[in-house]
């Protein structure tokens, strides 16, 4: 069975023993609540593969209490010292060289030469980090490709059973994944849009390139599978009209026709937008299949600022699933 735990000091303390001796903790970001593990411990990393079975060549983010801590694993040079302290704490991933001295398992890296690290933002988590005083490799906390969860219900309805506790902090603010940049290259590129726009980055970091069209068959950080954040049902992008057997997935003023609607923003805000997104495709998932309906219809979200994030999910929850 797993714990729910009170965010209080009791429940940050319970939490930090737990990760500490090998568990799974799930706990609530800015972004997403994320599953967490001992990052040094191969088994612990394995076990977060084995609850959402997830594909062990998907490296994930290590996160931090603090630059400093996170700078011991990850090599930081003069852009990601800067990016750090413009970001963090806050929704950046940086994908940097290991240092001589990093702890993080290979199975966390997915045996790349590389480290994805964060400090996320949100005193609960920086409380739990700075309390285990370890590195926590922490996925979002749902089955793998299913909707990420943005509280704690979300994460009991997809791992009750299969963690050992979640951390209830409440709702997250963000609602989306954080950015993640990579800059072990000569250039710094952008691999998955998040709750960092790419205007705020190129006010750092003016070169940035942007990510391929297609997705890498051996990611170098999360979130690059092509089928990913999919609900069960089909998902339709771009839609214009909606048909009586889908579900409606809206932005601004809603396409008649559908008898399942769920609107990231009725007044096409992209914040609320993006902090409704996955709550709303759990919804329509969940509600659609009890309904008998065969898809979901989603309306056109602009690409600009968080847009840009709304839309890689979206089109990643669109993408046919691998067998």
């Amino acid at each position: 069975m797993t714990r729910r735990l009170v965010a209080d000091e009791a429940g940050i303390a319970v939490a930090a023993d737990i990760l500490r001796a090998g568990g799974l903790v799930a706990f609530g970001t800015e972004t997403v609540y994320g599953l967490g593990a001992d990052a040094r411990n191969a088994q612990a990393v394995a076990g977060i593969f084995a609850a959402k079975e997830r594909p062990a060549f998907n490296p994930l983010i290590s996160h931090f209490p603090d630059a400093a801590t996170a700078f011991e694993h990850a090599q930081a040079d003069e852009l990601a010292q800067k990016l750090a302290r413009r970001f963090w704490p806050g929704p950046l991933t940086m994908v940097l060289p290991r240092t001589s001295t990093c702890a993080i398992s290979d199975l966390a890296g997915a045996g790349l030469p590389s480290v994805a690290v964060r400090v996320p933002s949100g005193a609960v988590a920086r409380a739990l980090l700075a309390r285990a005083g370890i590195p926590v490799a922490a996925p979002s906390a749902n089955p793998s490709g299913r909707v990420s969860p943005s509280t704690a219900a979300h994460v009991l309805a997809g791992l009750e059973g299969r963690i050992d506790a979640v951390l209830d902090s409440g709702p997250c603010a963000v609602g989306v994944e954080s950015t993640i940049v990579d800059l072990t290259g000569a250039r710094p590129v952008l691999l998955r849009p998040g709750g960092i726009t790419i205007e705020a980055l190129r006010e750092i970091c003016p070169d940035i390139a942007l990510p391929h069209a297609t997705c890498d068959a051996r990611p170098a950080a999360p979130g690059r599978l092509s089928s990913h954040y999919a609900p069960a049902l089909p998902v339709r992008l771009e839609a214009t009209h909606v048909a009586a057997d889908e579900a409606l997935l809206a932005f601004g003023p809603e396409l008649a026709g559908s008898q399942l609607v769920w609107n990231l923003s009725p007044t096409e805000k992209l914040d609320e937008a993006a902090a409704r997104l996955f709550a709303g495709l759990r919804f329509l998932d969940m509600e659609g299949h009890r309904r008998g309906l065969r898809a979901i219809a989603v309306q056109p979200v602009p690409a600009h600022g968080l847009g840009a994030a709304i839309r890689d999910r979206l089109a990643r929850a669109a993408c046919p699933r691998p067998r």
